[in-house]
């Protein structure tokens, strides 16, 4: 009699941490809001990218920085991968938490470059796109191949302000 007493007691303690567990894991996954969006391979679609993110973060303290890094992030795609051809298109990943902003395009392949960092020369009228986005973002990461990169920057909530410098 007291063994099934103790077992039943384990079976509900068992079942009270599983559903903590899962009020926890739910709460997280409310806590991080992702929006995601496919624009057409249109130079114009850049402005609308600017503009779905200004409204999902809707006066977010990240909103103008999220903006200028998917404008970037954009426009390399739409330049250098096929994102930019025919029936092209980029498709942006919104990531909100408490604790970062995380702003990922991903483009349609085919890239006629890999995603760098550039120190052009002054007189230079392109080459400081991807320069910008990681002195704003602490994080800046390029997944992928020729089939499709994925270039995702992350930018914290502690403060701290950019990461490498142009």
């Amino acid at each position: 009699m007291l063994v099934l007493i103790v077992r039943l007691c384990i079976v509900r303690v068992s079942r009270s941490v599983w559903q903590t567990q899962k009020q926890q894991v739910t709460a997280m996954e409310d806590a991080m809001r992702t929006h995601q969006r496919t624009f057409p391979g249109d130079p114009r679609a850049l402005r609308s990218a600017r503009n779905w993110i200004h409204a999902a973060l809707n006066g977010h303290p990240h909103s103008d920085d999220a903006a200028l890094i998917v404008t970037e992030l954009g426009t390399n795609a739409l330049t250098y991968t096929a994102s930019g051809c025919g029936a092209g298109a980029f498709h942006v990943t919104l990531t909100v938490s408490e604790l970062t902003t995380t702003i990922a395009v991903t483009d349609s392949g085919q890239a006629r470059t890999t995603p760098e960092i550039q120190h052009p020369p002054l007189n230079a009228t392109h080459g400081r796109g991807l320069g910008m986005v990681a002195a704003l973002a602490d994080n800046v990461t390029v997944q992928g191949d020729d089939s499709g990169r994925t270039v995702t920057a992350e930018l914290r909530a502690d403060g701290h302000q950019g990461g490498d410098p142009c």
